[in-house]
């Protein structure tokens, strides 16, 4: 049914409570996966709210842009001013989930990867992925590519295997990346080898300088071990979370000696053997965005640098365009937030959303990652000391619901494909929002209403002008 004729100022309120009505049957979990489109080729309006009555629905309303404005707070939205290219959304892809998704049935396991990471049909369309290189804390145990008796020291990696992932991960991104070959991976250390740490724990401790050149070989032979899976590895930081030491498993790291193992050891042997995998500053809180300037500061550090990491659990996002502000000509990621389990899926979406995926792209970020892909109900797997109520885009029990992370990137994936550009558009209080212009010439506007009141607004786009209603808490992702 074409709507354009109820596209005016007194129709617009009622036409929005419809909306809403149309999705109440959309189904909370299992049944999700039947309310997404195919976007390919298609404009329209994508819903979701905080009562889960709609999650990524498409609304039966037509964008119809004509000459008429009104007095309504305005989102002006300008592809003549273009910012950072976009690489993707996504998330971490952990030994955890990565075992629980493989446990799958082979039919259950392809129709669940489809939906992730296919870039047309009915799915979320992911196009950006982190994983741990070795084990991270949502992993059944510690472990690295090249673990050794006490006492024992292998400078050269010789002993170097990815045996470890053969049972799951590696068999899960092979899945991943025939669905998607363009699929961008970061690969992220939670620690070294022991035997190369002044503690010679998993938890904490510091790599000892007399092994630097030792673990940049380490990250050459995974990118080459990787690769020869038929697996790219598009960028690595150098330590997750490098000033928290007490994860399981972790490693300190403060900015000089990240910069000295950079200059002297892991940025000339990627020159000399011709590794072209991006290396990533800092990858921890945006509290501390002096610990990457200080880095990028160093021009001999900086020539090997790609730019910098960020995670929010300290700090404000804003501190992201201090760095790009610091060091332009590098880029900006923001690689890690997790959401607590049990989530509160109406505070978490609007948070995660007008936070993250709005705005750590209007502070240059060129991706949004979530945490995990996928835990069980009981937030596991993970190592002992590692985290106890992470909650996973998907819950698998071993049935598949989705939660709000699955949503959350899934409003910005579905719609902004990788080499997409963030475009300018008016920011509001009440309606934080991102503008993009895709690749084959699309407008893509995702906003949140922040507020605990139906806000009334209107988007300008070419001298044009569009009046939406989008209800309290509620997000929306437009493509016109």
């Amino acid at each position: 049914m074409h709507h354009k004729n109820l596209i005016k100022p007194m129709t617009w309120v009622g036409l929005f409570a419809a909306v809403v009505l149309s999705a109440c049957s959309t189904r909370k979990d299992t049944d999700t996966k039947k309310t997404l489109q195919d976007t390919s080729s298609t404009t329209g309006l994508w819903l979701t709210t905080g009562d889960q009555r709609a999650l990524l629905a498409r609304q039966n309303v037509s964008l119809t842009f004509n000459d008429a404005s009104d007095q309504r707070q305005t989102i002006d939205i300008d592809d003549t001013q273009q910012f950072q290219s976009i690489d993707g959304f996504g998330y971490t892809l952990t030994g955890g989930s990565a075992t629980l998704i493989n446990n799958l049935g082979e039919a259950e396991k392809n129709a669940l990867l489809q939906e992730l990471f296919s870039p047309k049909g009915n799915g979320i369309g992911v196009n950006y992925l982190r994983v741990s290189i070795g084990a991270s804390d949502l992993s059944a145990n510690t472990f690295t590519y090249n673990d050794l008796p006490a006492g024992q020291t292998d400078i050269n990696q010789e002993k170097f295997s990815l045996s470890k992932e053969m049972a799951d991960l590696i068999p899960v991104l092979k899945k991943i990346v025939a669905i998607n070959p363009k699929l961008l991976i970061l690969g992220s250390p939670w620690s070294a080898p022991v035997w190369m740490k002044d503690n010679n724990s998993f938890k904490g401790g510091s790599l000892k300088p007399e092994f630097y050149q030792s673990y940049a070989t380490y990250f050459v032979k995974y990118i080459r071990a990787m690769q020869e899976q038929g697996i790219t590895i598009d960028a690595i930081t150098i330590q997750n979370e490098p000033l928290h030491p007490g994860n399981v498993p972790s490693m300190y790291m403060e900015a000089k000696d990240q910069a000295i193992f950079i200059k002297t050891a892991l940025g000339p042997l990627f020159k000399k053997e011709g590794i072209k995998t991006k290396i990533i500053l800092y990858d921890h809180n945006a509290d501390k965005p002096e610990y990457p300037i200080s880095i990028l500061d160093d021009p001999e550090a900086k020539q090997y640098v790609d730019g910098s990491a960020f995670h929010l659990y300290g700090g404000t996002i804003d501190a992201l365009s201090k760095v790009h502000e610091a060091h332009p000509d590098k880029h900006i990621y923001f690689t890690e937030q997790w959401v607590g389990g049990p989530s509160k899926f109406a505070e978490d979406l609007k948070w995660h959303v007008s936070t993250l995926i709005i705005g750590a792209t209007r502070n240059w970020s060129r991706n949004v990652l979530e945490w995990n892909v996928a835990a069980d109900a009981n937030y596991g797997p993970h190592t002992d000391g590692g985290c106890v109520n992470c909650l996973g885009a998907l819950t698998i029990t071993p049935g598949v619901s989705r939660n709000v992370a699955y949503y959350v990137i899934g409003h910005a994936s579905k719609f902004v494909p990788t080499g997409s550009h963030r475009i300018a558009s008016t920011n509001l209080n009440t309606l934080p929002n991102v503008a993009f212009k895709t690749p084959d010439g699309k407008k893509v506007l995702i906003v949140a209403n922040n507020s605990d009141a139906e806000q009334h607004f209107q988007m300008k786009s070419a001298g044009k002008y569009q009046r939406i209603s989008l209800a309290a808490g509620a997000v929306a992702t437009l493509v016109w």
